[in-house]
């Protein structure tokens, strides 16, 4: 492959966004660019109308009302709005919320900043494949229990979560459920209601829209849901998040669920392939390759494979020129730590540092995922040809059973 072509595997870092997203943006910068707030004239009209046409485009999509949509500037400030929101609005009831150690880092320092402010949160540990024990969940839940968060599928892993039989679990016990679905809505049909999410976060820029806009879904009957406002000034958006709204960006979010409703089908069976054959490539061609995470209940389009004896950060150095990947969630890249959500499955320090997540996404094409096996393969026999323990593996020595001077 040319030394200038340059291949995108970050997809659950950020989508490129979409052409004909682009192309229903464009008239809001100039033609159009009225405030939605603004009711005392045309210009104002033509936005409120494109937003409301959006959260409709959107609504569509995780197939709820329309009403039920707050927009948000992405999926963190809605993981921070649901939580502590929550948190706040409840405060009689109890002041015991739930969550998962592989949660995104919106979702786990929204709940460390619950606790600064006198609540209590459970975290609780998943399995080695990912998947959270009900069990587990359930004997986590106490009378202060006010919300249990979920993600729906793994940022890093892909794993998807068994949302059906926990928000039957919330149900049972009277608890609010909230999902950080960022990774799933777009991908693969995500029915908060079908699976009793009561709120539900999710963002543009992973779905091929705009970044700086995402939304919140809170359910309004069965329970009618309330939050407190974490922005104020101004009452938009039913008073739950006040600020002039991104309507351009808006605009786009809508065209992408309006793209994403059509062609998530046929997006995810092609994707599945490119994913399985560059594992099943990985595992013909290296030794020592292991898949992260449940393999059965997961996202089509990522994998995350752990090169033994091999560090991630200087691997990806050997292609970094000509793939983006990732070691790791984009939020917590400029961390050298391994992953948490590897460590929380139960990987040693050794194989959690040699992964590498590979997201593939709507404009990966089949050559690409070919000289991406060829770069991985060369890169992983060059950094294994270099290191001692791989020398000493191929020996027959035993690596987990020595003990290393500190000194």
């Amino acid at each position: 492959m040319s030394n200038n072509k340059k291949i995108y595997l970050d997809n659950n870092s950020t989508t490129p966004c979409d052409p004909r997203v682009v192309d229903t943006m464009i008239p809001y910068f100039y033609e159009m660019p009225g405030n939605a707030a603004s009711r005392s004239h045309p210009f104002g009209w033509q936005a409120e109308e494109a937003v409301d046409y959006a959260r409709e485009q959107i609504a569509n999509l995780i197939e709820v009302d329309s009403k039920e949509v707050i927009f948000t500037s992405g999926a963190t400030e809605a993981d921070n709005l649901a939580i502590k929101g929550v948190f706040e609005m409840y405060a009689k009831k109890g002041n015991h919320i739930i969550t998962l150690t592989t949660e995104h880092k919106a979702v786990l320092d929204s709940c460390k900043k619950v606790e600064r402010m006198g609540g209590e949160v459970t975290y609780v540990e998943v399995e080695r494949d990912g998947l959270v024990d009900l069990k587990k969940l359930e004997a986590a839940i106490t009378d202060k229990t006010i919300l249990i968060s979920v993600m729906w599928a793994n940022n890093e892993t892909g794993v998807i979560q068994p949302m059906k039989e926990i928000g039957d679990l919330c149900a049972k016990h009277g608890v609010l459920f909230m999902s950080d679905a960022t990774q799933a809505v777009g991908k693969i049909p995500v029915n908060p209601k079908e699976v009793g999410v009561h709120l539900m976060a999710f963002t543009s820029h992973k779905m091929y829209g705009p970044k700086g806009v995402g939304a919140l879904f809170v359910n309004r009957k069965n329970p009618r849901v309330k939050v407190t406002s974490q922005i104020d000034g101004g009452g938009h958006e039913r008073g739950m998040r006040s600020g002039t709204l991104n309507v351009p960006g808006i605009v786009g979010f809508g065209k992408a669920a309006e793209i994403a409703k059509k062609e998530m089908k046929q997006d995810g069976e092609r994707l599945s392939k490119l994913r399985d054959k560059l594992e099943a490539a990985m595992k013909a061609k290296l030794e020592e390759v292991y898949v992260n995470g449940n393999v059965d209940s997961r996202m089509p389009h990522v994998t995350n494979i752990s090169f033994k004896h091999v560090e991630g950060e200087g691997l990806m150095m050997t292609f970094n020129q000509n793939i983006a990947v990732s070691s790791g969630s984009a939020c917590t890249s400029a961390s050298l730590e391994p992953s948490y959500v590897l460590i929380a499955l139960g990987l040693g320090d050794d194989l959690a540092h040699s992964s590498i997540r590979f997201s593939l996404g709507r404009f990966t094409t089949d050559e690409e995922i070919d000289d991406t096996i060829e770069l991985i393969s060369n890169g992983v026999n060059h950094m294994r040809d270099l290191s001692p323990i791989w020398e000493m593996y191929k020996e027959g020595v035993d690596i987990d059973a020595i003990e290393w001077s500190e000194h």
